[in-house]
């Protein structure tokens, strides 16, 4: 199976991350696969300005002890004023434990990236956010992308739920 190329020149990035360094790779990384509008900033109150103010198509957020990375993407996707709470976000952080990943998951992230990162990793997630293209899910204290990677005959059930409980 070959990997498709895709072009992502015509994306509007956005970059909420903590240090300088990480943030200048990434703009970099975007330069070379030829995206030319990158917003980058270490504070989310300025990322929520840039966010509320450019057409962005994907967000990148650092989760790390300062920036919690997790408010910006409740904020993103639950603020009655967000421009676009469905932009695919893709939080890169070093906190690798299952809980870390969970709480990511259950906040409303599509794709997580462990630290440290290559340009490679960085492409494939965003071909993952293209094709897999999730539908997002509304509950009472959820909305984001649904949760369930794999489709399978089991979940299917319209009652599943009920029967799992009984």
């Amino acid at each position: 199976m070959t990997a498709v190329a895709y072009d992502i020149s015509g994306l509007n990035i956005l970059v909420l991350e903590k240090h300088i360094l990480v943030r200048q790779l990434l703009t970099d990384v975007f330069r070379e696969f030829g995206v030319p509008t990158v917003q980058s900033t270490p504070d989310p109150d300025r990322a929520w300005d840039m966010f509320m103010n450019f057409p962005i198509d994907i967000v990148l957020s650092d989760w790390t002890h300062g920036l919690d990375g997790m408010a910006f993407l409740r904020k993103l996707r639950q603020d009655e004023d967000s421009p676009n709470p469905y932009v695919p976000v893709i939080v890169i952080t070093a906190n690798t434990e299952l809980s870390h990943v969970l709480t990511a998951r259950d906040t409303g992230t599509t794709e997580f990236l462990a630290k440290p990162i290559s340009a490679k990793q960085i492409y494939m997630r965003i071909v993952s956010v293209i094709e897999s293209n999730r539908p997002f899910v509304r509950a009472s204290s959820f909305f984001g992308p649904d949760r369930r990677r794999r489709r399978s005959a089991e979940f299917m059930e319209v009652e599943r739920r009920k029967s799992m409980v009984a």
